[in-house]
């Protein structure tokens, strides 16, 4: 498994996040809170960044990204359990915006759910331990 020290204080910010919260609340709750998490950790993010999205070379519209950090996408869920739709969701944002990784965060599940979401169309050299 692939992992990065960005990605990985990423995920630690969300635990905290989870410990101090707990489950039950909506989805920007948790995106609140982890904005503040992630800016306590020094870590640089955008939030509700909205991204171009092209269909063979034209810009056919935008989303919005829950978090930029780095050059990663971060989605984030409230649900009781995650489903493929919303892997493969996450996946497609990956490859749409261009980035390296996504992680897809679930704070609703009995305990925090996380996804780490490759893209399937870059090459990523990056150091296999912490």
């Amino acid at each position: 498994m692939i992992k990065d020290k960005l990605t990985y204080q990423v995920i630690g910010c969300a635990m905290k996040v989870r410990r101090t919260l707990g489950g039950g609340f909506q989805e920007v709750i948790y995106q609140r809170a982890l904005a503040i998490e992630l800016d306590r950790a020094g870590i640089e993010f955008g939030r509700e960044v909205e991204q171009p999205i092209f269909y063979e070379g034209v810009e056919i519209g935008t989303r919005r990204a829950d978090f930029i950090v780095g050059s990663r996408v971060v989605e984030l869920k409230a649900l009781i359990a995650l489903e493929k739709v919303h892997i493969v969701q996450a996946k497609n944002y990956v490859v749409a915006y261009d980035l390296d990784i996504g992680l897809l965060i679930n704070f609703g599940a009995e305990s925090l759910e996380y996804r780490r979401l490759f893209n399937s169309k870059k090459r990523i050299d990056t150091p296999s331990s912490v």
